[in-house]
């Protein structure tokens, strides 16, 4: 009995240092291999623009329960950038957007069933609105590579404008005149690619952010409203991607 017991023992003992740590690998530091570089030194300054234009012509367009919709419409974003590198690869800055979009619906129907129809009657809506934008961003080398490059950029947007809504012709024409305050704050990745020494190609995409919308409305000069919106964003937007040239001084 003893002698299975001294066996047992024994057994315990070899167990416990097998998977006791090895403190000479402990003492090792670990490492990826990854090798950083610097893409854009300190004292770089960053600077760009990005402009985007959209413009649709409908002439008896019909889609789901839209049908004999005729109008046009557009949108227009002009947005400089400027900023500064505090460290390599690390800088911090700013961006200024502007804003203009026009829809113009002047004839259409919305047919939900069979006992179920809005008409569409001169439908005209215009809007301005102005963005300030404080942004801090990484830039991630692909390997020894200086000419390609990955980005992630923190943005924090404050800004709003103004909006009018015309439905209707003569005497049942309603006008609508809104005002409104945005905020939001998110993560912008992306990929520059320099062009040469000073110029590049950048496309970044909203991924994940948080907004906040406040809008005040006047309709006929006597009604007064307001709404309030809330939103959270998980998930890549193909709406937001923007595509700019930029300029390392």
């Amino acid at each position: 009995m003893s002698s299975i017991i001294k066996h047992l023992v024994a057994a315990a003992v070899i167990i416990v240092a097998l998977l006791a740590p090895d403190k000479s690998a402990a003492q090792e530091q670990f490492t990826r291999g990854l090798e950083h570089i610097s893409f854009v030194p300190k004292g770089q300054w960053i600077t760009g623009i990005s402009v985007n234009y959209d413009q649709n012509n409908q002439s008896d367009y019909q889609f789901l329960i839209v049908e004999g919709l005729n109008g046009n419409s557009y949108s227009f974003k002009v947005s400089p950038m400027l900023m500064y590198a505090i460290r390599d690869n690390l800088a911090i800055g700013g961006r200024f957007a502007y804003q203009r979009s026009m829809n113009k619906m002047e004839s259409g129907t919305v047919q939900i069933d069979s006992e179920t129809t809005y008409d569409i009657d001169n439908l005209n809506t215009i809007s301005n609105n102005y963005f300030g934008m404080g942004a801090l961003r990484y830039y991630i080398s692909l390997g020894n590579n200086t000419r390609f490059a990955l980005f992630n950029e923190l943005q924090l947007q404050l800004g709003g404008g103004e909006s009018k809504l015309i439905n209707g012709s003569g005497e049942d024409m309603t006008g609508t005149f809104e005002r409104n305050f945005q905020a939001r704050i998110g993560l912008a990745p992306g990929f520059v690619m320099f062009l040469n020494n000073y110029s590049a190609i950048e496309v970044n995409v909203g991924v994940l952010g948080f907004g906040y919308t406040h809008t005040r409305a006047v309709t006929d000069h006597v009604y007064v409203s307001h709404r309030k919106t809330k939103d959270a964003n998980f998930k890549v937007n193909l709406f937001s991607i923007t595509f700019g040239v930029a300029f390392y001084l």
